[in-house]
């Protein structure tokens, strides 16, 4: 069962905790992308989901916790998910003095490769995608962090590439720029396809447990069985 509250010292934060799991989850520059940092409370290692534009929040809230970073997990390659990768991947606390993984569906390599064009696009200050990815997830590999698991779901339609993060066995999804509370994910944008995207949701996302509870990209947490009864896109 899922605890979900928010810091007191900051309510700007979720935290979302188990009895070996805690997630903190915030919005980061600049269009507010949902940064969770994911950790294994026995061992001290974690994973961070997005890491977006905010590196120096993120680098203080993992070094205050203690966390020892084993991924940088990226749901997409959309410049707002990954402005922050190549900080938080330079200065992070890692694992026996080693970088952390840094890891995409290569789906989105391209787009992730096209990191200062797409800020251009939006207006935002040009930033080159500095640190390569060292690791091509596919769809249904288990990352391990600590006593914990993640299980990648790919889920294209947002971006070729796009992926879902399972909390294995624990009811906890990160869905990226898939599925919003009462939402979607656009499909305007490179290679976007709203076909792919709702085949997504239905065939790997709707048939997780009801109680899943899901942390979007964007906004606020949802469940599973509310999306499948309400969201009007289906």
């Amino acid at each position: 069962m899922w605890k979900v509250g928010f810091d007191m010292n900051d309510p700007g934060i979720a935290h979302t905790k188990n009895e070996s799991i805690e997630v903190l989850t915030f919005p980061v520059y600049p269009l507010g992308c949902n940064c969770s940092i994911v950790r294994c409370t026995k061992t001290g290692e974690a994973l961070v989901v997005d890491p977006g534009g905010d590196a120096p929040r993120i680098l203080k809230l993992l070094r205050d916790a203690g966390s020892r970073v084993r991924w940088i997990v990226h749901t997409h390659a959309h410049f707002d998910h990954c402005l922050g990768t190549h900080a938080v991947a330079r200065e992070c606390p890692g694992i026996e003095e080693r970088r952390p993984g840094v890891a995409m569906h290569p789906g989105d390599f391209e787009l992730y490769e096209n990191l200062e064009l797409q800020c251009r696009a939006f207006g935002v200050p040009g930033q080159k995608a500095e640190t390569p990815i060292d690791h091509s997830l596919e769809d249904d590999e288990v990352l391990r962090f600590g006593k914990a698991a993640l299980r990648v779901l790919h889920t294209p339609g947002h971006s070729p590439g796009s992926c879902s993060f399972e909390i294995e066995e624990s009811g906890l999804l990160f869905s990226g720029d898939t599925l919003f509370q009462m939402g979607i994910g656009r499909t305007d944008l490179w290679g976007g396809d709203s076909a792919a995207i709702m085949k997504s949701i239905r065939t790997r996302l709707f048939t997780l447990d009801d109680g899943t509870t899901v942390i979007p990209g964007h906004g606020p947490f949802t469940r599973i069985f509310e999306e499948k009864q309400a969201n009007p896109f289906f």
